[in-house]
């Protein structure tokens, strides 16, 4: 029985180091919303890499933490945020952020055997255009602010609405492209890192044969 706790031990090392970043990303989101929430500070609205989360997670991480974990972190920073502007779980904004992962997620699965830079610095950008764009014909859809034509539409995608000019919608897409391509780069060093230092921590850890 010990042997078999230190290797399931062992084999959770290496993720050690990406559930760190991890947590730090849903602090982060946190700080962020409320600051935007109490000082109107708008500059860094969505820039946030819960797109790459869900890549990633869904590309590493064993069995149903694949999915488990980024949408549990999104939920975590959700209670906190949603208390703070007032907002409903049950909103189909909300909804369709978590079907946006769960999407972004299934791209990451098909892309765990051939993890590598080369493979998942594109598809966090094809990820956060996914996710933008799911999100945004969500908000063109059941915003009535929208018109429900074509021009509607590319509207919603764009510019966003009227009263939220100071931070349109292409805003949201910037800082979704640039906070997920840096999470990525940050959470395949991570995974890296933990690889290598692992075998050495885990090698002290076992017992050694009689």
């Amino acid at each position: 029985m010990g042997l078999s706790i230190s290797r399931q031990t062992i084999k959770f090392l290496p993720m050690i180091p990406a559930i760190i970043l991890i947590f730090a990303a849903v602090v982060y989101r946190i700080i962020v919303g409320l600051l935007i929430v109490h000082s109107g500070a708008t500059a860094l609205s969505n820039f946030v890499p819960f797109a790459a989360l869900a890549l990633c997670g869904a590309v590493y991480f064993p069995g149903r933490l694949k999915f488990a974990l980024p949408l549990g972190a999104l939920f975590v920073s959700d209670v906190v945020l949603n208390y703070s502007y007032g907002a409903s779980f049950l909103d189909p904004h909300t909804a369709s952020r978590y079907f946006a992962l769960v999407v972004v997620g299934l791209l990451g699965y098909a892309l765990r055997r051939h993890a590598s830079l080369k493979t998942l610095l594109p598809a966090s950008l094809a990820g956060s255009t996914i996710f933008y764009l799911i999100t945004n014909v969500f908000a063109w859809i059941n915003d009535p602010g929208y018109a429900k034509n074509f021009a509607g539409l590319i509207q919603a995608v764009t510019v966003g609405l009227p009263q939220y000019s100071a931070t349109p919608a292409w805003m949201f897409f910037r800082n979704s492209l640039v906070s997920d391509f840096v999470f990525t780069l940050l959470f395949v060093a991570c995974m890296n890192l933990g690889r290598n230092t692992a075998p050495a921590r885990g090698a002290a850890r076992l017992p050694r044969p009689a």
